[in-house]
């Protein structure tokens, strides 16, 4: 699967602003216009643009490194594949892309992401790319760390 990751830009934000999920997965994820206005109050979270080989828009994915007290600790703040993408290995791939980029951080310590218990398919995902549940539960998310 082939995908690219570009930062969100005056060019693509509103593209991806329209994207969405399935309408029973809305509760699961915050809106891509909701993530992108917090990335802007929040220095360290990186919005970005998930395309496929063809150039075509297919998601969204944030990461953050922690606060000052928390570094090196980086999470995985958003996940979505739009509904018209899903089951083809996109979310996947961008989690592979976004932990590759967050290794070349110099100060990494861990990768961190959450998920609701109700998302079944996001547990499946991150169990199988190594994250193991931590025993925390965060904002009534399961919180998973990369092993």
């Amino acid at each position: 699967m082939s995908i690219t990751l570009k930062e969100v830009t005056r060019e693509n934000w509103y593209e991806a602003a329209k994207l969405t999920v399935h309408e029973s997965q809305q509760d699961f994820v915050a809106s891509n216009l909701y993530s992108i206005a917090q990335s802007k109050f929040y220095p360290t979270w990186v919005p970005l643009a998930i395309y496929n080989a063809d150039g075509t828009m297919v998601g969204f994915l944030m990461y953050g490194e922690e606060t000052e007290e928390k570094a090196g600790e980086y999470w995985i703040i958003r996940l979505m594949v739009d509904k018209d993408y899903q089951g083809q290995g996109y979310g996947r791939a961008a989690m592979l892309a976004a932990i590759e980029r967050i290794k070349q951080q110099s100060n990494l310590k861990s990768i961190y992401t959450s998920y609701l218990p109700e998302n079944t398919s996001a547990a499946k995902l991150y169990a199988g790319l190594g994250f193991e549940e931590t025993g925390t539960i965060e904002d009534g998310e399961i919180v998973v760390q990369l092993k």
